[in-house]
């Protein structure tokens, strides 16, 4: 069998942060009890009121639009997309079918030190329907279902990638980034544990040089960046051994089971949908003049690509550190203001991405919730630059401001931690542990190294872990070489 090329094509739904629905009053708020956030517009009921846009929600589309280098269009319409199913109330869905609001965009991810752009189709602005629980959380074996019509009218971005995807790995990237962005415009918290970021799959194979795509099967079902990968992978598989038994892969909706670890049929795709698709004739086409989204364009701060350039550029990090400390704005905000009371770059990054973050994806906190100010750790760095205090040393009293939020100078005074670096102290006690350990002290004598660093350690004990490590290696080695 030749070789074969993955095609993957992402369809990604995220819920925007508005207080209330798109053609209605009624709100947002994510865990209310079912059915509580609804009116008879959202419900599609008779006597119910037209449906009145959200501004605020078209200008997050826009928003997100220019910030994915999106083609924004000079005139936008809403349209009916008509077909039923149990959680679409109106038995159609407001959606922008003929005239996305933005096109022909693109998103960069970094594979293995490359950079690659990933193209938008299209991102269009829609609303969200509502939710089915089924009995046993299968609809495949389900007796019944409920649905929840709280989610219903809540708007709605659709973000459809070209097929430029050629792996799980690449998919699982562009999500990542795809979030990151988002979060940096503040327009969703995209939390897919919570369905306010959700992701389709189309994948298919082709022969690797070929230009012809394969048939395509779309995976639904997939709530974690794990289920994205994991899922685009088992159906990769799949559908290579049918290729090579010499089948033909049927094109259909497929269902990701998260605990079965595979996927399984739902529904034919051999007929494409017909939604009967006509403009909304309640919403009247919306201009988007030049001045008004260049006035949105405004409020996009720097995005993580170019922060990350500009972290190796201005602070001469790796790229490895660029990347963690830019995902998300909090943190890349944070990192900054610490620079601003401890100039060390370098130092900064090391102690954020290993011990800070070490501690908040323990207690599951995101770093706005830090107690740790970043005025206290740049106070905290420069007692370590100054040696004030050992790393060691400087490792507990961080955790201890952790919990606690206590200046670092606060605690190192009130626990007595204060490095000892006067060298006629040191001195005394090196002469100590070098009178008690006679064995040692003849091992280093006979070539055996390892001895100077049982010794040092001996010192380190002696003064309860708050002797200069480099002052009593300098010492002892004079002493025991001298």
């Amino acid at each position: 069998m030749q070789n074969m090329e993955t095609v993957v094509g992402l369809e990604v739904h995220v819920e925007l942060f508005t207080t209330t629905k798109l053609f209605c009053g009624c709100s947002t708020a994510f865990g209310a009890e079912p059915n509580s956030q609804v009116c008879p517009t959202c419900l599609g009921l008779p006597g119910g009121t037209l449906p009145r846009l959200n501004q605020r929600a078209v200008e997050y589309t826009i928003e997100a639009a220019l910030a994915l280098n999106c083609r924004i269009a000079e005139k936008i319409t809403f349209d009916r997309k008509n077909y039923f199913y149990a959680d679409l109330p109106k038995g159609y869905q407001i959606s922008q079918f003929f005239s996305p609001m933005g096109t022909g965009g693109y998103v960069e991810i970094n594979l293995d030190g490359k950079i690659k752009k990933i193209g938008i189709h299209q991102i269009h602005l829609e609303e969200d329907t509502g939710k089915l629980f089924h009995a046993g959380d299968d609809i495949l074996t389900s007796a019944y279902s409920r649905v929840d019509f709280n989610r219903a009218g809540v708007p709605l971005i659709e973000i459809v990638t070209e097929p430029d995807i050629r792996s799980a790995e690449e998919a699982r990237l562009f999500l990542q980034r795809l979030r990151s962005i988002l979060r940096y415009i503040d327009i969703s918290d995209c939390k897919m544990e919570e369905g306010s970021m959700r992701c389709d799959a189309n994948v298919s194979i082709r022969a690797a040089e070929g230009s012809a795509l394969g048939d395509k099967t779309e995976l639904k079902n997939m709530n974690s960046f794990r289920s994205v990968y994991k899922g685009i992978e088992y159906e990769v598989e799949r559908q290579s051994g049918v290729l090579k038994e010499g089948g033909k892969v049927i094109p259909e909706t497929r269902h990701w089971d998260e605990s079965k670890g595979i996927t399984t049929a739902m529904r034919s795709k051999f007929v494409s949908a017909d939604y009967r698709c006509f403009p909304d004739p309640n919403l009247p086409p919306l201009e988007t003049p030049a001045e008004w989204v260049e006035k949105i364009k405004e409020k996009i701060p720097e995005l993580p690509s170019s922060r990350s350039r500009r972290f190796i550029d201005d602070y001469g990090l790796p790229p490895y550190d660029a990347e963690v400390l830019t995902v998300s704005r909090g943190l890349a905000d944070y990192y900054e203001s610490v620079l601003r009371y401890h100039r060390d770059p370098k130092a900064a990054s090391n102690w954020i991405m290993s011990e800070l973050l070490r501690l908040l994806n323990a207690a599951g906190l995101e770093v706005d919730e830090c107690k740790i100010q970043p005025e206290a750790l740049g106070k905290l760095l420069k007692m370590i630059g100054d040696e004030v205090i050992s790393g060691k040393i400087a490792k507990t009293v961080l955790e201890e401001m952790f919990a606690s939020g206590e200046d670092p100078e606060a605690i190192v005074e009130r626990k007595g931690l204060v490095q000892i670096s006067d060298e006629s102290a040191l001195e005394e006690i090196i002469s100590r542990v070098l009178e008690n350990n006679p064995k040692s002290v003849e091992d280093y004598n006979q070539g055996k190294k390892k001895a100077m660093g049982f010794l040092v350690g001996q010192v380190m004990k002696e003064t309860g872990g708050k002797a200069n490590p480099q002052k009593v290696n300098e010492l002892l080695k004079e002493k025991l070489d001298g």
